[in-house]
């Protein structure tokens, strides 16, 4: 049976979220994503491992650093790939969404990279098709290799995750970065913190382990990683605050509020960047401080990773399958 050498074990025929993921697997996607970085700087960037193998990237939602990282990574590993067009393809012409994954599947790709605007549409499609899928973001539920990403991005500044105190901070209701951010740091032994107004909390968030802070300055106290996120305008259908510039005054990211975390304090922010709503262009160009440029050339490195895992893995599950 061809597969994952040993080393490289993945119980997991999907990658739909963090969410139920161990330690030990996050790590092994991490120290995979390791071994990509050096190679990503190198002259020469192509290795053949995934030769023969058709990933397909099906995109319902615009994106720019998720779709080009997936598709370099694809090419990257020796692969082919596709990038499907949305708004030009029959799903546009009234094609549900369960027969444009029975359409893929009878052209058999190795692995679907899906991007879905409501929650649970990727993990629908990955139930109607017999090959790999990974999750590119679905609703405001998980985007999981932003958090590996984040995570990688982090380790390798900070030499560890455990007991580091992380701070998300912006429109947490929204966010599917901030899910699964929480859940991949509680699993690894970080401290989470979230800050922002009130009506862009999720209710009862307090119990995926994490404390809330409606302060910027009260929250930041103290903190490794100030990870800021962006305001999704395009999820609200309602007013969550007076006026951008009072967003920007209270929750936006300047060195007067940063000045509460740690001196070394690490900013995050998964991109794009709305300068001068939640974050200072000052503040986000420290290159002393700022990973956000880092965080990019990471995420090439970890969708690397989970191409190769999941792609090399698919046999055991082929072979087995009804």
């Amino acid at each position: 049976m061809t597969g994952l050498a040993p080393e490289l074990t993945f119980a997991h025929r999907h990658l739909l979220g963090i969410e139920g993921l161990s330690p030990d697997e996050i790590t092994l996607l991490l120290d995979r994503a390791e071994t990509y970085v050096a190679q990503n700087r190198l002259a020469d960037k192509k290795k053949a491992v995934l030769v023969g193998r058709t990933i397909i990237n099906l995109f319902f939602e615009s994106s720019t650093r998720t779709r080009t990282s997936f598709e370099l990574a694809g090419k990257r590993l020796g692969g082919d790939v596709i990038n499907m067009s949305v708004s030009t393809s029959s799903i546009k012409k009234g094609e549900t969404l369960i027969d444009t994954a029975m359409t893929l599947n009878a052209m058999h790709p190795d692995v679907l990279v899906v991007r879905h605007p409501d929650s649970g549409g990727v993990k629908l499609l990955s139930e109607k098709v017999n090959c790999a899928v990974i999750n590119g973001g679905d609703g405001s539920h998980e985007h999981p290799t932003q958090a590996l990403l984040d995570a990688l991005t982090i380790r390798r500044r900070k030499g560890r995750l455990a007991g580091l105190r992380v701070a998300i901070c912006g429109d947490v209701l929204h966010s599917r970065v901030a899910r699964s951010n929480i859940y991949l740091l509680n699993t690894m032994g970080a401290r989470i913190r979230l800050i922002a107004p009130r009506t862009l909390i999720p209710p009862a968030v307090e119990r995926m382990g994490v404390e809330v802070f409606n302060d910027m300055k009260e929250g930041l106290k103290d903190c490794d990683i100030v990870m800021m996120l962006r305001l999704q305008s395009e999820r609200m259908h309602t007013n969550y605050f007076p006026s951008i510039r009072e967003y920007f005054h209270f929750f936006g990211l300047d060195y007067e509020k940063l000045a509460s975390a740690k001196p070394d304090a690490l900013i995050m922010h998964p991109g794009p960047m709305n300068r001068g709503v939640e974050i200072d262009s000052e503040v986000a160009d420290d290159i002393g401080r700022s990973a956000i440029r880092e965080q990019v050339e990471m995420g090439v490195a970890v969708r690397m990773a989970c191409l190769e895992v999941l792609a090399l893995n698919l046999p055991a599950w082929v072979e087995g399958a009804d």
